[in-house]
């Protein structure tokens, strides 16, 4: 029996395992980089285990130290967590050699669905429908493919190629990303298949030879390959259900499946499905079989990992529908690029518990109020999981609390999953791989542009107020009251992408507004607008006659934002600016913190528009950099390796009317 587990993973996962054991009566272990040791799941555990080493990301794929911090504690098993050394099958075998217990599958099994390639021959001969495969790029005659990495997933190291001409940089852009992600660069090519849905199957098997479907999830809302919206059960056509969960067993018994494991198809539209790969870990997105069948599989890991018997011989029948979110640090400014910073306020509304199966809302999330965001590890903080008797009525209530949560400091992709579950074809089921690129009003803020300057003018009102909270003198005075009428108190702020909202308010000696003005570029405010009430964290209009009210938390100069329609970050700007230096025209810089891999030009080398000039790696994803305009290479002031910080000019190019000039 397991008595004290080491988590050999961090952030959301880490804390969702150790929840269970503390629901148990297990004794827990942590192990944590210098990046992460005030982080919340190393405050949770019993122990806590520093790994040294220069690179944060790398602290945790070292066998040596982890094994180490397991004897050092007194620790008699290991849970994986996903990522990182999640499935690797040398890893599995270390700790068991050690003689531990690993919660996880056979190192047999790892190895067997690691290599992608042998896989897909592997299951091929157990009956298993098996999409057009390719090792070879130079045998691809059936365009458009897609370049998939062989050890890993998450979406790295996948490239959708739709002609011969780019399939070299695909497969070459492929294979960096995944070795920098999997330490193994290893890549294969198969068909790709348009509008097809990702649907996949929770197994798990026992050591008695029992092995079980627990129903299946549809993760087909991806951008960049990587699930955003997942759910169970999935919409799926009559008959199909029966014959998925009948090919995941069959997956799973060909490679003496132990533990949880995901096998996950490509719906075509036709009813047709094949094998895309089989995940020998917990997913991400096991809340939401959680949700719809009530048990908590990470307990089910360490029953089986002990040698118990499954409880279960079948899957019990779905209980309501559940949807789940990823929660990510990225910047829809930047083309939804990750994104770092301090999280300065977290906080979701009607949660109804956290880390466990969860009626209603459950929320999994690895940060806390003040917790950084850096560029060491994958974007996503938090996963918000919504459980309800119908489908439309999760999808409402996860939209809902998505809608009026305050997410403050670190800019995320909330208002696009608030879109996308608010959409009418989500609404109805149409979804599909290729659902973010068909419909791209999703990719709209929730707050319409033409009420930022509403946004702007509560600020400015709770900071008036703040201050005059803290006046030691006059305090009885209203806040932003004038005795000179002619001249009215003004803010500026900078907003969403950059635009400068300027306001102008004064109140008159009852503290009314008197006056008001404020506008974003040729967006004013509404002609009808009165102050209703006025605090240092919360301001109410009343705008052509319906009241509006504003929650405002300032930190330092920057002040969020959250009113009925959505959330704004506002940046006030100093009365008297210093002077800046100026960025030579054509300069590019850094979206993030990050480093650059490769250079593909040299100064003075001609470019056209679009063309890759350099490739810079940050939370383990490739960002393109790529020529603006047709140029010339006039700088590239950082070399291949370098490390950069967020505005970093990255390269220069100079166009021909800058060059006459």
């Amino acid at each position: 029996m397991i008595t004290r587990l080491l988590v050999a993973n961090r952030g959301e996962i880490a804390r969702r395992v150790l929840a269970t054991c503390r629901a148990l009566g297990v004794a827990t272990v942590a192990v944590h980089s210098d990046a992460d040791a005030d982080a919340p799941f190393v405050a949770e555990a019993d122990l806590a285990v520093r790994l040294p080493g220069n690179a944060p990301a790398e602290t945790y794929l070292r066998v040596d130290l982890i094994l180490d911090a397991a004897r050092r504690t007194g620790a008699d098993a290991v849970h994986p967590g996903y990522g990182f050394l999640a499935e690797n099958a040398e890893f599995a075998a270390a700790v068991t050699d050690a003689g531990l217990t690993w919660v996880g599958p056979p190192a047999k099994a790892i190895a067997a669905m690691g290599d992608k390639v042998a896989a897909k021959a592997l299951l091929a001969d157990a009956g298993v429908p098996m999409l057009p495969t390719w090792t070879d790029p130079d045998e691809i005659t059936d365009f458009p493919v897609l370049v998939k990495a062989s050890a890993g997933g998450g979406g790295r190291g996948m490239r959708i190629v739709a002609d011969p001409a780019g399939l070299a940089e695909a497969v070459a852009s492929a294979r960096r990303e995944a070795a920098a992600a999997f330490g193994d660069d290893t890549v294969f090519v198969e068909r790709y298949v348009e509008r097809g849905r990702h649907v996949e199957v929770q197994v798990f098997g026992d050591t008695h030879g029992t092995v079980v479907a627990l129903g299946e999830r549809d993760c087909s809302i991806q951008r960049r390959h990587q699930k955003i919206v997942e759910e169970a059960p999935a919409v799926l056509p009559d008959g199909v259900r029966q014959r998925l969960h009948a090919a995941a067993v069959a997956a799973a018994r060909a490679v003496g499946y132990v533990g949880a494991g995901t096998v996950e198809f490509l719906l075509a539209p036709d009813g047709q499905f094949f094998f895309l790969e089989m995940n020998t870990r917990l997913q991400v997105e096991h809340p939401v079989t959680e949700a719809v069948t009530g048990l908590d599989l990470v307990r089910l890991q360490l029953l089986v990992a002990e040698g118990g018997l499954l409880p279960l011989a079948a899957a019990p029948p779905p209980d309501g529908h559940a949807i789940e979110v990823r929660l990510c640090a990225e910047d829809p400014a930047r083309d939804h690029r990750p994104a770092t910073g301090v999280l300065h306020r977290f906080a979701v509304p009607q949660v109804a518990g956290e880390f466990a199966p969860t009626k209603g809302l459950r929320l999994d999330s690895g940060v806390a109020d003040g917790s950084t965001v850096g560029v060491h590890y994958d974007s996503m903080l938090a996963k918000l999981v919504a459980w309800a008797p119908t489908r439309a009525e999760a999808t409402r209530l996860l939209a809902g609390a998505l809608a009026r949560a305050e997410l403050h400091g670190v800019t995320t992709n909330r208002d696009l999953l608030v879109r996308v579950l608010r959409s009418p074809a989500f609404g109805a089921a149409e979804v599909d791989t290729g659902f973010l690129d068909r419909h791209p009003d999703v990719f709209a803020p929730l707050l319409p542009a033409d009420e930022l300057p509403l946004a702007a003018l509560a600020a400015a009102l709770a900071s008036a107020a703040a201050r005059r909270a803290a006046a030691p003198v006059l305090a009885g005075l209203p806040s932003g009251w004038r005795n000179v009428p002619a001249f009215p108190q003004v803010t500026r702020y900078a907003g969403p992408g950059g635009d400068e909202i300027e306001v102008r308010y004064r109140l008159d000696r009852t503290g009314a507004l008197a006056d008001c003005a404020a506008s974003s570029g040729d967006r004013p405010l509404p002609p009808s607008v009165v102050l209703v009430a006025a605090a240092p964290d919360r301001v109410v209009l009343d705008v052509d006659g319906v009241r509006r009210a504003y929650s405002v938390h300032r930190v330092g100069s920057q002040v969020f934002v959250d009113g009925p329609d959505g959330a704004a970050s506002l940046t006030e700007l100093p009365r008297f600016p210093l002077p800046t230096a100026e960025l030579a025209a054509g300069s590019l810089l850094a979206p993030l913190p990050g480093a650059v891999t490769r250079v593909h030009v040299e100064v003075g080398q001609r470019v056209a528009a679009g063309d890759l000039l350099l490739t810079l790696e940050a939370m383990k994803l490739e960002h393109p950099v790529l020529a603006p305009a047709d140029g010339v290479v006039a700088e590239l002031p950082v070399p291949a390796g370098g490390q950069v910080d967020t505005g970093a000019v990255l390269a220069v190019v100079t166009t021909p009317e800058e060059t006459t000039s």
